[in-house]
Order: C-alpha cells, then sequence, then structure tokens
C-alpha cells in the first residue's frame, strides 16, 4: 500500500536516510523545514504519516498534531531526533508520541519503529503491544469517596440548623475585645517590621560601593542602574536620592498599568526638602536609635497619597554627608498588608484624626475629634480605646492606638475593626441532642470509612503483590484491571511499566547510548548497589590516545555537515576495533581519542593491557590508512594521525556532578600519554609513539612487536628525559597517504 508521508525537520540533509527508505519503498514523500511549510503540506496532502523533528518549539508541535488529526484522524506519528533529549521526550509521551528514530539510522530501526507507529494507529492492538488504554474515568475515586461525606455533611448541616434555632444566643464580648486586641498588636507590630524592611533597603542603597561617587557627581543614569536592582528584589514603592542641599537626583515609583507593574524614573521634585525627617538627616542629628528617621507624609504629584518613609544619610569615604536616601511604602498598600497578616479591618489615621487609609468598605471610618486624638495618645500605655463603627451596613468595633515606630515617635493613630460576633450557649437539652447527633454521624463515618477503604485497598493490594514478584525478578505478572476508574489506570500502567521492564526500555533509558558497554555495565552494577558514583580507584592501566593532526584549521574551511560525517566515517572504523581488543572509549574530545585498556570489565596484568593496546594501536594504523584510500579517491584530505601508548598508575571512576557524570581516568600517566601523542607530529604521517613503561610491560611479548628506540627526549612538565619508541608494524605497509607523497 503507497503511504503518504510528510517530514518535518529544519535541516533537510539529515533526514536523508528516511527519505530514501520511503521513496524505495514507493511512498509518496514530502519534506517541510517550517512549521508554516508542513502545516501547508498536511492540509493538502493529508498523510498516512508524519514524521516530525522531536526539537521542534512546542507550540509547533501541538499545532501540526491539531491539524494532522482534524485532517486524518488515523494519521500515524513517528519522531526523529538527532540526539538523546530526555526532556523533549518526556513531553511527547504526554502527548501518547512513544515512538522515536534517533539520526542516523539503519533500514532495520526504520522499519521496527513503523511497524510500532502502526501498532498505535489500531485500538485493537494497543492493549497487546503494552501501551496503557486511555479509559475514561466515569466515576472518579475522588468522588467515590467525597460523595459520601458530602451527603453526611449535608445531614449535619441541616441537624445543626435545627439544634441552633433552639439554642438562645449570648454575647461574647469578652472574647471579642480579646481578639481585637490582638489584632490591634498584630498591626501594630506589622508595623516595626515594616519599618525594619525599609531600612534594611535603605541600607542597601547608602551602602552601595559606587553610590557616594555617583551622587558626588549627580550622575543620575548611575544612580538608576545602582538602585533599581535593589529596589525590584525588594519590590519597593517609593525611592528617593536626594544631594546634601536635599535636592532631588532621582526619584522611582512603582507604577501598575494594564496589570503590570513598572518602575518611573524623575527628578527635580522639591517637596523633600521641607520634610522634617529630611532636614534631621540633612543636619546630622542623631537620636538613641541612630541617624534613620521614619514618618508618615503626603506625598504631592499627580496621584497624591499617603506613604511611611523611612530617611537615612549617604555619607562619603571619610563619613561626610553626601546626600540622604528615601524609602517609602504606601499607607493604601500598608492598611492591605495589615489586613491580610490579621484578618482584621484597618485603618490609618493622621494626628489630625482624618482617615488617610482603611479596608473597610466604602471607606465609612469618621474623623476622630482632637480630643479623642490626643486622649489616645495619652493613654496608651494603659488603655485602648474602642468605638463602635458601621461599614456597609455591618456594625464593627475598632480598637484605637498609635502609628507607632521603634524610636517611640507617634506618626498617626491606626485603627483595626472586627465585626460585632455572638456565641451560642446551648441548653443542657440541646447538648445532648448534638451529643447524639455526633455519636450517630461519627459511627455512620466509621462504617462508610471502613467500606471504602476496603474497596480501594483491595486492588491496591493486589498491585503490591504483584510488585513483589516483580522486584524478584518475575516479569511475567500482571494485574487485571477492574473498573473504569484511577485504580483501573493504575492496574493498566503498572502493566504497561512491567511491559516496558519486559523489553529493557528502563535500562536503556538509563545508561543511553554514549556509553561503552563496559562503563555502561559498570554504571549498571553501581546502581544496582544502590550508588550512582563509582568511587575512584588506583590501579595500573594502559593508555591510548589519538588526534588527527591539523584538524582544526581543516574545520575551518569545511562546512560543520561535512565535518561531522568525516568524524562519524573515522570514529566508526576505529572504534569498533577498539572495542574487539578489550580496549574502552573514556571519551570523545573532537577529533580525539581517548581510551584505556585493563580496567573494565574486569581488571587486568600491565603485561596484557599493554598488549592488548599496541594490538590496537597497529590495528587502528591500518584501518586510517584505508580511510585515507577512500578519502583520496574521493578527492578529500587524508586524515593524518598520531597515537599515543603509556602504561602507568591511573585512578579511575565517575567523574562529575551527581546529576551529571562520566566514567574517566585522571593521572599523570593519562597527561604523559598525551605528549607522547603530540610527539608524533614530527614524524609527517600517521604514526605511533610508545613510552619505555609501555614496552617493559610487554615483557616477553616484546618480540611480537617492532619498536625503533627513539631515544630520551624531555616533555613539557617532566623534570627528566622520557625514553620513547616507534611502534612499526611488523609487516612494513606504504600507507596510501605517503605513497601519493611520493608519487606526487
Amino acid at each position: 500500500m503507497v503511504r503518504s508521508v510528510v517530514i518535518v525537520h529544519s535541516e533537510t540533509s539529515l533526514p536523508q536516510t528516511l527519505h530514501a527508505f520511503f521513496t524505495m519503498q514507493g511512498d509518496k514523500v514530502w519534506q517541510a523545514t517550517s512549521a508554516t511549510e508542513a502545516r501547508f503540506l498536511i492540509k493538502k496532502h493529508k498523510p498516512d504519516l508524519l514524521v516530525i523533528d522531536i526539537h521542534l518549539p512546542d507550540i509547533d508541535w501541538q499545532r501540526m498534531l491539531s491539524l494532522a488529526h482534524r485532517v486524518r484522524v488515523r494519521t500515524g506519528v513517528l519522531l526523529i531526533a538527532r540526539h538523546a533529549d530526555p526532556q523533549r521526550e518526556d513531553l511527547a509521551q504526554t502527548q501518547g508520541l512513544n515512538v522515536c528514530v534517533r539520526l542516523p539510522c539503519t533500514r532495520g530501526e526504520i522499519e521496527q519503529a513503523l511497524a510500532q507507529v502502526e501498532r498505535s494507529r489500531h485500538p485493537s492492538d494497543r492493549q497487546t503491544s503494552g501501551k496503557p488504554a486511555r479509559s475514561r474515568l466515569r466515576v472518579p475515586v475522588r468522588i467515590k469517596i467525597t460523595l459520601p461525606y458530602v451527603l453526611l455533611a449535608l445531614f449535619l448541616a441541616l441537624a445543626a440548623t435545627y439544634v441552633v434555632s433552639q439554642v438562645a444566643l449570648d454575647s461574647i464580648e469578652e472574647r471579642f475585645v480579646n481578639q481585637l486586641i490582638e489584632a490591634g498588636k498584630q498591626s501594630a507590630d506589622e508595623i516595626v517590621r515594616e519599618e525594619s524592611r525599609l531600612l534594611t533597603t535603605l541600607r542597601l542603597i547608602a551602602y552601595v560601593e559606587a553610590m557616594p561617587a555617583a551622587v558626588e557627581t549627580r550622575d543620575v543614569e548611575r544612580l538608576r542602574l545602582l538602585t533599581l536592582p535593589i529596589v525590584v528584589n525588594a519590590g519597593e514603592e517609593a525611592v528617593d536620592i536626594l544631594d546634601r542641599e536635599g535636592n532631588s537626583l532621582l526619584s522611582l515609583r512603582y507604577q501598575v498599568t494594564d496589570n503590570q507593574g513598572s518602575y518611573t524614573a524623575t527628578q527635580g521634585d522639591e517637596q523633600f526638602r521641607q520634610w522634617p525627617l529630611t532636614q534631621r538627616v540633612l543636619r546630622g542629628e542623631r537620636d538613641p536609635y541612630g541617624d534613620k528617621y521614619a514618618s508618615l507624609v503626603q506625598l504631592h504629584g499627580s496621584e497624591p497619597a499617603y506613604y511611611l518613609y523611612v530617611a537615612g544619610p549617604i555619607n562619603d569615604e571619610r563619613g561626610e554627608l553626601i546626600g540622604v536616601v528615601l524609602v517609602g511604602k504606601r499607607i493604601t498598600t500598608l492598611v492591605q498588608q495589615f489586613r491580610q497578616e490579621t484578618l482584621a479591618h484597618t485603618t490609618v489615621y493622621n494626628l489630625a484624626g482624618e482617615p488617610i487609609a482603611s479596608t473597610l468598605p466604602d471607606q465609612p471610618a469618621a474623623a476622630l475629634l482632637s480630643l479623642e486624638t490626643a486622649r489616645v495618645l495619652e493613654q496608651q500605655e494603659s488603655s485602648s480605646r474602642i468605638r463602635p463603627v458601621v461599614a456597609g451596613s455591618i456594625p464593627y468595633y475598632e480598637i484605637m492606638g498609635p502609628f507607632e515606630v521603634r524610636n517611640g515617635n507617634d506618626l498617626g493613630l491606626l485603627g483595626t475593626a472586627l465585626p460585632q460576633t455572638f456565641l451560642v450557649r446551648p441548653s443542657e437539652m440541646t447538648r445532648l441532642k448534638i451529643a447524639l447527633l455526633v455519636l450517630v454521624a461519627f459511627i455512620l463515618i466509621i462504617a462508610i470509612g471502613i467500606f471504602l477503604a476496603r474497596r480501594i485497598t483491595a486492588p491496591l493490594l493486589r498491585v503490591v503483590h504483584a510488585s513483589a514478584r516483580v522486584a524478584r525478578g518475575d516479569f511475567t505478572v500482571t494485574v487485571k484491571p477492574v473498573g473504569t476508574d484511577e485504580l483501573a489506570l493504575l492496574a493498566r500502567s503498572f502493566n504497561y511499566m512491567v511491559a516496558r521492564l519486559r523489553e529493557g526500555l528502563i535500562y536503556r533509558d538509563l545508561l543511553g547510548r554514549t556509553l561503552s558497554p563496559e562503563v555502561r555495565d559498570q554504571f549498571r552494577q553501581s546502581l544496582a548497589g544502590g550508588n550512582l558514583r563509582l568511587e575512584g580507584q588506583n590501579i595500573v592501566a594502559t593508555i591510548l590516545m589519538s588526534d588527527i593532526r591539523g584538524f582544526t584549521p581543516l574545520s575551518e574551511k569545511t562546512d560543520p555537515i561535512t565535518v561531522w560525517a568525516w568524524l562519524n566515517e573515522y570514529f566508526g572504523e576505529l572504534v569498533p576495533i577498539i572495542t574487539a581488543h578489550g580496549g574502552v572509549v573514556s571519551e570523545y574530545i573532537g577529533d580525539a581519542l581517548l581510551v584505556f585498556f585493563g580496567i573494565l570489565p574486569t581488571p587486568q596484568l600491565p603485561e596484557e593491557s599493554a598488549y592488548r593496546a599496541c594490538q590496537t594501536a597497529l590495528a587502528m594504523l591500518t584501518a586510517i590508512d584505508q580511510i585515507n584510500a577512500r578519502r583520496i579517491e574521493r578527492g578529500e584530505p587524508p586524515l593524518i594521525t598520531g597515537i599515543g601508548v603509556n602504561t602507568g598508575l591511573v585512578t579511575a571512576g565517575s567523574i562529575g556532578t551527581a546529576d551529571r557524570m562520566r566514567y574517566g581516568v585522571v593521572g599523570d600517566t593519562v597527561n604523559t600519554t598525551q605528549r607522547l601523542e603530540s610527539f608524533t607530529r614530527q614524524f609527517g604521517a600517521s604514526s605511533i609513539v610508545v613510552s619505555a613503561a609501555t614496552v617493559a610491560a610487554l615483557q616477553q611479548r616484546q618480540g611480537e612487536f617492532l619498536f625503533e628506540d627513539l631515544g630520551a627526549h624531555q616533555f613539557k612538565g617532566k623534570s627528566a628525559p622520557f625514553a620513547v619508541y616507534r611502534l612499526h608494524p611488523t609487516v612494513p605497509v606504504i600507507s596510501p597517504v605517503i605513497q601519493d607523497a611520493k608519487t606526487g
């Protein structure tokens, strides 16, 4: 059957394998490089299969999938990826997309992925494929649990209404007054805390290292850059910086427009100079609490408002006053904050007894007489005045106290109001009725709770028992789903998890495809032991390092896709040789390889690791010659490779952090191997240099190799000369690169 396929990928060259595969199958294939082009192709051709790059933005995913399912309900979706991306893969799974192919891919991988996509398109096959069915929740467990309790609550409410209608109400004035006093104390404490917070912001601004210089030079932009981050972090509403004469250099005001807040910066406002707290700072006054003051002031401007301001000096490095910092907060914001903290309504009055801000509905707080204001302030240490207030037809009682900052200055009055409430005092008969009602309700609740617990725990216990069997290694166990609620979904999800375990997906997802098999197995054993890190161990091993000569300048002149293809061909030839000889690739460093022998999967004697490393180096040299022969035929430059081999003590283990690590080797032996590899530059052709330690480690096997003694050489970082040998093939081989140079 001919399929219509749309491939969506930002690069046209990467999915060529897929394009060629579908073309050979006789399918109709269209390729798009953008989301807009993809949507056009989907609308026009209604594809049977949609191939999407997993790295596309989320919004493009959503639109393409929605459009594809609208034009063709059973469109299959295949994801492709350039590299592992767990976050994107998790996101895809939430969309029901579980089939992903990593590029480049083989024909077999494509066929296997298409088979999985085909199964996912047929609902009848979904259970057999191991994917959990997305069942519709007809009666969720939360409804089953909450509905009986809702009915019980309704019963209790009706019964309580009947009981309350038969009891006499009695005043709870004493408790109410205590609550009111407590709320007033909390509001007063909030004033002190807010003052302390404003002072903290003031100190942060005043003590910025570059602040005095900016004030001295009247550099407004510098002042804004220094002050704005502190103001934003502290969430302040008003900050002003004055010079030593009280002239405004910078004023920052928090403004809210269109539900978004921002700060506006102005300068030159003259009103701050006249404020008493500003004058005290400019005069250099100090009280027992220091040289910083607080006051309740009205800020004039486009939107006049009352603020709680604190002021403090800006001193230069000699301690001389050069400016003033003012930090303020709107009283309207402050009373709303008090309302949230104390759950009581708050009103702030000035010293004249006039209300300036309130959380009471419609601002109904009446002004206080001057005599009342004076009495409240005089008797603040011995008693508090409580007065009735009506707001929105609701009666309140308001307790009056001073609006006082930490130095004891009374800036105004603070009123805290609570609605009048009453306490029900039940009679003895009513108490008996309530006791019987509660007893009956309690028995019903316990009975229903036991019944529901059994209905919920029975399926859960089946999952628990099945989990225990899985923990013992039995991956054939399944749990029979019963019903259509979350417990049934749990059973299906458990079956899906066991199927994934059975397929080995958890093992592959955990260790990935980027690790060498030996390192992967070592990490797996470490995980089984409950330790995700492999502790470093000292061991005598053989290190091999290879590097392509002049690859960096060559890469600068070549398209990155071409360089990528070159390296894949190069490593694709060499890495299997390394693995076949028991070597483990520790690290890919651009065009270089770092390999170790004799550590994993099991430690080996130095003789064995040195022997395997030398064999590997010779095999690599032969493979490199074959690669270069093909490259020369294609008109591509040869890849001259230097290989260094060294044997010695290394430390092997996991390197990195708890959430990102790799297995590697470190030590002087590794550094020396790099020096040996660099030493091959002088030969002008692919060559191998071996240390005297490796030659000595070979013992009786030295005769199997052809070594050329190059004498002792001084390497960077080495205190003494170092004896090195060049390793030649036992049978002379003329490199295609060298042959080409000779004939040229």
